[in-house]
């Protein structure tokens, strides 16, 4: 028997109107984890960056952050967070915050506060901040290395998204913040005012979509986007040079379940200007130069160099296998990579290629209890061939908690 209270029921946890229609009890949880990393470095990466691996911040000068071999202990992958959901209307309401501790902009290589999701729900439509619609989430692997595989998107970004599912299918398409990252390259050299005062433009917001097929054996997802790729100068007359490229992409990504307890992660993406997506490497707009002249060159043997922006193209892919190997150990290894078609105007020193690989050995006696320890090595190849490897092995400590843990 339920407990009637006014016009309602409360039976079973959920809530039953007297008129028959079925809505489930407001929810509130509070949850987090407390995570501790050691990681022993072998080679040397950016300081600002050395609490994980990013290929994109590996040296190719030897020396250039000084000697290497270092040693690392960091708490910024602890995170907290509440959610809670309610019905109104006849449909469910939902919110989620939560923030982690890893630094990144202004605030690199610190320990302090970083938004990850804040956004509210109702029914179809989402507005906040959380994953792009661009991106796959449950494709990332179970590694401990905080930010994981270079060629697969990941990001997070605020939007306004609408959702529509059927079956098991499901199609969400949003409108979402754009942020581009323009690359001067040479142009410095050419002319440094305007090298230095180049900046990206964004008039409008990014188009994102993704159809989703869910199965008993796992899901495939395809995904899109449409932006606009602007550039302005600073402090020019009328801000020329000014302009914007066209960017594009597609990100085919799933996961498949072998032998009931195991999943292989996939992702391949491509695009052009879709870099402030991806999660490691690259830019999204860099000069290119006709070298082919319509004209005669006012010098004698002097070239005639146009140059125009290029939205520039990116390649990403990803494979992961986590492994169970029993109720308490479980494994995930794969390789990652990105490239960049580097425009012929961009620096030599400009970021071409990054690779990552990782495997690692987990350990969880415990549902709220982690530790593991993970080899991971990275490499990054620059435009001129220049290269540099690191090679690192981390060790992490982490427990979990939700409120629902301490009160029913």
């Amino acid at each position: 028997m339920g407990q009637e209270r006014g016009r309602w029921l409360i039976v079973a946890g959920a809530v039953v109107c007297a008129g028959g229609a079925r809505a489930e009890a407001p929810s509130f949880e509070i949850s987090g984890s407390v995570q501790a990393d050691y990681v022993q470095d072998f080679n040397r990466v950016d300081p600002a960056w050395d609490d994980t691996l990013r290929p994109s911040r590996i040296p190719t000068t030897p020396g250039l952050y000084g000697s290497d071999g270092q040693s690392i202990v960091s708490v910024k992958q602890s995170r907290f967070g509440i959610k809670g959901s309610q019905d109104i209307a006849d449909k469910p309401l939902e919110f989620k915050f939560d923030f982690d501790l890893f630094g990144v902009g202004d605030n690199e290589g610190q320990t302090t506060f970083r938004l990850q999701n804040f956004y509210g729900s109702w029914g179809p439509i989402l507005a906040g901040q959380t994953d792009t619609v661009f991106m796959d989430g449950s494709i990332f692997p179970a590694t401990i290395d905080y930010w994981g595989p270079t060629g697969m998107i990941y990001i997070r970004t605020p939007q306004i998204r609408f959702t529509h599912k059927w079956g098991k299918n499901t199609f969400v398409i949003a409108v979402e913040k754009p942020s581009n990252d323009i690359d001067p390259g040479n142009i410095r050299i050419l002319d440094p005012a305007i090298g230095s005062g180049l900046q990206g433009d964004e008039k409008l917001p990014d188009l994102t979509s993704h159809y989703r097929y869910e199965g008993d054996w796992g899901h495939v997802q395809l995904a899109g986007i449409l932006r606009q790729v602007g550039y302005e100068t600073v402090g020019a007359p009328n801000s020329q040079p000014k302009g914007h490229q066209t960017g594009w992409g597609f990100n085919l990504t799933s996961n498949v379940k072998l032998f009931k307890k195991d999943t292989l992660h996939m992702g391949v993406v491509y695009g052009e200007g879709i870099a402030s997506y991806i999660n490691d490497g690259g830019t999204d707009l860099a000069p290119h130069a006709d070298t082919t002249p319509t004209v005669t060159p006012l010098i004698s043997g002097a070239p005639i160099i146009r140059l125009g922006p290029e939205a520039v193209p990116l390649t990403g892919y990803m494979f992961y296998y986590d492994h169970t190997w029993s109720d308490q150990f479980t494994s995930s290894i794969g390789y990652s990579q990105t490239h960049v078609s580097n425009t012929n105007f961009q620096e030599i020193s400009a970021y071409k290629t990054g690779e990552y690989a990782s495997v690692n050995l987990l350990y969880t006696p415990a549902k709220p209890i982690m530790m593991g320890v993970e080899y991971l090595w990275g490499r990054r190849e620059d435009k001129n061939g220049a290269s540099g490897d690191d090679n690192r092995v981390q060790f992490s400590f982490k427990y979990s908690f939700n409120s629902t843990d301490f009160f029913h």
